[in-house]
Order: C-alpha cells, then structure tokens, then sequence
C-alpha cells in the first residue's frame, strides 16, 4: 500500500491533472464508481485502478494492475469534495472515423460543464460522433469528463481544424448547419437531411464567422421570454434532439 504522496506514482497521478503531461504520457486520470465502471465497460484501455484502503474492490474489475493507497493519498489525487474511493489510470484512444450521418462540430466552447453536458447529449441521442475545434476546452479536463458521466467512452470525438473538416464533410454529401442568430431560419422549419453536421459555437462569441460562412444553412432557437440567450449545452441538446427526431436513416 502506498502512504506517502512523495512516492513517484503518486506524483505521476497528480501531473496527469495538467494537459501538457495527460498527452506527455498518452494517459489520463478518472475518478469515481460510475466513470470507472463506464471506461471498464469499454474498449478503451484502463492500465490502473487506483483504490482507497478500506474500499471494496468492485466485482466488475478485471483489470489485473490494482494499487492500494492510504486515505491521504487518495485525497491528495481527488479532485472531487466527497472522494468515493477509487480512480483509474486510463490510455488516450484514438477515434476510428466511420459510416457516419450525423454528427456535432464544437467551435471554442470554454465551459467543462458545457463541453461534457453536449458530449453526453450527443451520446443519448445518437449522434454518430463529436468533432472539437481548436481552441475548444480539452476533453480530457477532469470536469469534463465528470460531466460526460461516461459518455466520451462510448462515441468516437476527433479534435480537428473545423475550416478543413467543414469542406471534406461537403465532398461527402454532408448538409452543414450552424447554430446562429443573424439571418438564420427557425430550426423547427427545417428539414433534417440524410447526413447533417451541426456546429455550436463559443459561450460569448458564437461561432466563427468564417465557418458560418461555409455552412449551407443557419439555425436558430427562437426566444420567448425576456432571456437574451440559452446557455451553448441547453440549445445545443434542443437542436441534436430534433435531427434525431426528424432523422430520415
């Protein structure tokens, strides 16, 4: 059992709190029953579990490498108010890109919360994949995976330069839509064609206007009330949920 925070493993868990080590070493840390039992579930690669003295080892752990650490140095690696006791060591995986028809292009969102609330959404709907743009928050932050709940195991998420993968999707036959305000048709109008990518835009900024300009429709929410705007994730999940709704495949 490791007791002291000074031990090398330890300290290696703690670096993989900073992006620049998370890609360093290929490998990220999640925390908590549900995320651990979500990435064992999956075809992703779990190098290590990390657990509490005094937890249960869960009978759904197959992985073999198992680490036992003290409480103080299990709430020394939490990031979390109320630790549950166990952690995994999980490899980066690269996404296969596929047969797809719907997917979600994300440009600059900022927010964890949002990323990974629009990540789980897409997920319950059915998208076939989630495309991050530069300068998006980075997936692997340890609040947005909280808020996947487990859902970036389960559909492929490319980070791409969205200008380049906005004009390949139009060679494949893919109708562009972008979340917008000016000159924007209202989304419940629209018809939802075969294959669609759909592009949500930074917290304050909106999208890009050069990716606005590339797309071949602009969608909006309209806004009954006296709000000026939806939070990004809320109209974002409104949008997904009626091109799953609407879905002609």
């Amino acid at each position: 059992m490791i007791t002291s925070v000074q031990n090398n493993k330890v300290k290696q868990w703690n670096k993989l709190k900073l992006r620049k080590e998370r890609k360093k070493s290929n490998a990220f840390l999640i925390e908590g029953y549900h995320l651990v039992q979500e990435a064992c579930k999956s075809n992703w690669e779990v190098q290590e579990i990390v657990i509490q003295e005094g937890i249960e080892l869960p009978e759904w752990i197959t992985v073999s490498n198992i680490t036992i650490v003290s409480d103080h140095v299990f709430n020394a690696i939490s990031t979390t108010k109320t630790p549950q006791g166990i952690a995994a060591v999980v490899e980066m995986k690269q996404a296969e890109w596929g047969d797809f028809s719907k997917l979600l292009l994300i440009d600059t969102v900022q927010d964890p919360g949002n990323l990974g609330t629009i990540v789980r959404t897409a997920d319950a709907a059915r998208f076939d994949g989630v495309i991050l743009g530069d300068g998006t928050v980075d997936l692997y932050n340890e609040k947005v995976i909280r808020a996947t709940q487990g859902s970036l195991f389960h559909l492929p998420i490319f980070e791409r330069n969205l200008k380049a993968t906005v004009e390949d999707l139009k060679h494949k036959d893919f109708s562009i839509w972008a979340s917008t305000l000016e000159g924007a048709e209202t989304y419940h109008t629209m018809e939802v064609p075969k294959k669609i990518a759909l592009i949500v835009g930074n917290e304050g900024s909106g999208i890009d206007e050069a990716l606005i300009d590339q797309a071949n429709n602009k969608v909006h929410i309209p806004i009954y009330g006296k709000a000026e705007s939806l939070n990004v994730s809320v109209a974002t999940g409104i949008l997904i949920y009626y091109i799953a709704n609407n879905d002609k495949n």
